[in-house]
């Protein structure tokens, strides 16, 4: 049996409440405000369930009295935003008023049931919130320490995350840090590229149809990525509301609902605050993502982590490639800092894998690098191609592209350029390079 306190101020709603727990077995307590709610020793309760608008003190201020004991917050459909505040401050979920019973359950049970995997695996999680699931985010700087705190304190919880960040910042890397950091790590990841995606083939992708089921389903009980969530069409947007509001979908074609318990990230390197105001995406979505949002920060305002990224990196490419320990010159130092990196780790990556590729010798130097501190990426066509100047990385991968993107298809092109068809779409799209129709491939 569990142990749960309402703090709401309106009798009817606290009486229903409080008649809906008992019947499912719940021990309650009450309070009408923040004031008689401390009065009681909070800690003794497994949840609190506090109105946000309370006479005296709003039921968020509850939070931080509450110490470990959640605090689920509801508040009617017209405090969206107040509720997304609510739980930036640490509210473990919020309901709508007036709550749906099923909904409420829904919830509560959801909340008891993380209360008690977190306190049976309280020695474990600490063990694995020291190495595990940033162990693979390279970096002590001010703001990659900032970023791994900020995951540890919203990774164990269900609470979506909007990831933003340049192109090749590593939001991927950092959904994964999340979901291994969560009690759904035993589940499915599932990452769905947005933009890679068909428009007219969105709906069917994510919700699946009456044959087969999409990739919201494929992620039940698990966690669902949606990187470049800003590509998505209002249809979809619309969708992914009822889902993150009610916690089911319908499939393309069929009229029954479908339960579904996914945990919702997004990454967007877009402006989505400008998309929602020009209306290419719901505000009410946007609040929803952006319950709590990191941003990653470029590789060029990571200057004191550059030198273990690109020797963690050359370590790695060396034992993918079947290559003897090489080093750096000094010369090969001088000429990574001096440039801006606008691909950031992902360039940084590529760069060293071509140049592990390209030396001859122990020490990679600046020519295998291929690096140009002035030159900014500009939109090339083949007439500008000249074969005889010596190319950087950006060169050569045009060059590469334009030369077989007839003869080849997307998923060849990136298999011999060593990188996923993401990193081909992403580059494609910073140096410009047209993608050619399916019809004048062979």
């Amino acid at each position: 049996m569990s142990h749960i306190l309402i703090v709401e101020d309106e009798p009817v709603i606290r009486g229903a409440l409080r008649k809906l727990l008992v019947r499912h077995e719940h021990s309650v307590a009450e309070a009408d405000s923040v004031e008689q709610a401390r009065e009681q020793h909070l800690n003794q309760f497994d949840l609190i369930i506090s109105d946000l608008r309370l006479p005296g003190e709003p039921g968020t201020a509850l939070i931080d009295s509450a110490g470990a004991t959640p605090v689920l917050i509801m508040t009617s459909y017209a405090s969206l935003r107040s509720a997304v505040d609510a739980m930036r401050q640490g509210a473990v979920d919020y309901i709508p008023k007036p709550f749906d019973h099923d909904e409420m359950l829904l919830a509560v049970e959801r909340v008891l049931k993380e209360g008690r995997l977190n306190r049976g695996n309280r020695a474990l999680r600490r063990d694995m919130e020291r190495s595990y699931p940033v162990h693979n985010m390279i970096g002590d700087s001010d703001a990659m320490q900032e970023l791994k705190h900020r995951i540890h304190r919203v990774g164990p919880t269900n609470t979506p995350v909007l990831i933003m960040g340049e192109s090749g910042t590593g939001k991927e890397l950092t959904a994964r840090a999340l979901h291994e950091q969560s009690e759904r790590a035993g589940g499915p990841l599932i990452s769905v590229q947005c933009a890679a995606l068909p428009k007219n083939l969105q709906l069917t992708e994510l919700f699946g149809d009456e044959d087969s089921a999409g990739r919201i389903e494929e992620a039940d009980g698990g966690t669902l990525f949606l990187d470049e969530v800003g590509e998505l069409n209002s249809d979809v947007q619309s969708r992914l509301l009822t889902l993150l509001t009610h916690h089911e979908i319908h499939r393309q074609g069929s009229l029954s609902p479908r339960k579904v318990d996914v945990r919702i990230l997004a990454s967007s390197q877009l402006d989505l605050p400008g998309r929602v105001a020009e209306g290419h995406f719901r505000q009410d979505l946007y609040y929803r993502l952006n319950v709590m949002e990191l941003t990653l920060p470029p590789l060029r305002d990571r200057q004191d982590d550059l030198q273990s990224l690109a020797n963690a990196l050359l370590a790695r490419g060396c034992e993918k490639l079947n290559r003897h320990d090489l080093y750096f010159t000094d010369a090969a130092w001088q000429a990574m800092v001096g440039y801006s990196w606008p691909g950031n780790v992902r360039e940084l990556e590529n760069v060293i894998e071509r140049a592990i590729i390209l030396t001859e010798e122990d020490g990679i130097g600046p020519s295998q690098l291929g690096l140009n501190p002035n030159r900014t990426p500009q939109r090339v066509s083949r007439a500008s191609l000249d074969p005889s100047e010596d190319l950087s990385l950006e060169d050569y991968f045009t060059r590469f592209v334009m030369e077989n993107q007839d003869s080849m298809t997307e998923t060849e092109l990136a298999q011999k350029l060593g990188i996923s068809r993401k990193s081909l779409w992403e580059r494609r799209q910073r140096l410009g390079i047209p993608r050619k129709k399916a019809g004048s491939r062979r």
